[in-house]
């Protein structure tokens, strides 16, 4: 039987409200979700695309690539945290809410080491809306958002069609946001906060989602505009209000002195550039094959978004609520610490 059921897409973290297509409780496509006040009936590609790691869903526990009950995997798991003195935890901004709050909760009861990476955006208390987007008299966008994500795109191009001057510091030669900006510097993003300073006035919004530095987050803080992050994660957001997030650089200094690694729903291996094998034990908990599932000496599976009732915040700050779309024999990454815990 098909079935139509709304969730949120986890391409990143505009949070546009998408449909799911089930046959026979199987994902078989998406489509947009026409009353979602986010995106409008509108989906970007990453937003039609977003199920496709479906098909890779894992399904049995592995040690050294061997599959075994999920009983012993954990077995295991509580085995080699307690042996070993330095573990490091990896939180993700595929991390629900609850998820996040059970994961720093075991570490911090634990006295592991917590470490969460947001692509060095930082966090900001005070953020734009989208509407404020909308609205601007004058944009600084740095990045190509409107590739990137392109429903924050769309409300850049309403406020260039209600007369907003749009500048955009962006390194590629070629961009989709450079098409609409009045101008375009590839400068060094203070020497562009720098030059274009005295666009800025009390409607006006900084709009990224790359920087160069912990230094150009304090410059953008600086200037006293409206501002807004967008995060290439679901719930970046909302993990910045449990955890803190530390630098690349931190993150390999960590990963040199840890014996377990512990990653939650999560491809490290993917997104850093170092010898993960070099770690003692790497232990994954995740939905779906990947990067570092290939790598992990154990596999723990846990269910993903579409099986779980939960919460992702988006980059306005707004806890947007989703529902199981599907059924699940797997655990929960709550339900997994619990049993880790004993």
């Amino acid at each position: 039987m098909v079935e139509i059921k709304h969730t949120l897409c986890p391409s990143c973290s505009v949070g546009c409200g998408i449909n799911v297509i089930l046959d026979n409780d199987s994902v078989v496509g998406t489509f947009p979700y026409k009353r979602h006040p986010v995106n409008e009936g509108k989906n970007c590609a990453n937003g039609r695309t977003s199920i496709e790691n479906c098909e890779n869903k894992i399904s049995e526990a592995t040690i050294s690539n061997g599959s075994v009950d999920l009983e012993k995997a954990i077995a295991e798991v509580s085995k080699e945290i307690g042996a070993k003195d330095n573990v490091t935890v990896i939180l993700s901004g595929y991390n629900s809410l609850k998820e996040a709050e059970a994961i720093k909760a075991f570490s911090d009861e634990k006295g592991f080491n917590l470490a969460f990476y947001a692509n060095d955006l930082g966090n900001f208390d005070e953020v734009a809306s989208y509407d404020d987007i909308e609205q601007a008299s004058s944009l600084l966008v740095i990045g190509d958002v409107l590739y990137d994500n392109p429903l924050i795109g769309r409300r850049i191009v309403h406020a260039m069609k209600n007369g907003a001057k749009i500048f955009s510091n962006i390194k590629a030669e070629t961009s989709v946001t450079a098409n609409v900006s009045d101008e375009t510097s590839s400068a060094p993003v203070q020497e562009f906060l720098d030059a274009y300073k005295d666009q800025l006035d009390d409607s006006s919004v900084i709009v990224f989602n790359t920087v160069d530095s912990e230094e150009d987050l304090e410059a953008i803080k600086g200037l006293g505009s409206k501002v807004l992050a967008v995060y290439s994660k679901p719930n970046t957001k909302g993990i910045l209000g449990i955890a803190d997030s530390i630098s690349k650089e931190e993150m390999v200094e960590l990963f040199d002195n840890t014996d377990v690694l512990l990653v939650f729903n999560e491809d490290i291996v993917d997104e850093f550039d170092y010898n993960f094998k070099s770690i003692s034990k790497v232990i994954s908990f995740s939905s779906f094959e990947n990067n570092t599932t290939e790598i992990a000496d154990i596999v723990v599976p846990v269910k993903s978004w579409l099986e779980c009732e939960d919460a992702f915040v988006n980059s306005m700050g707004d806890a947007q609520n989703f529902v199981p779309v599907m059924e699940s024999e797997e655990l929960s990454i709550v339900d997994v610490i619990e049993k880790i815990k004993g």
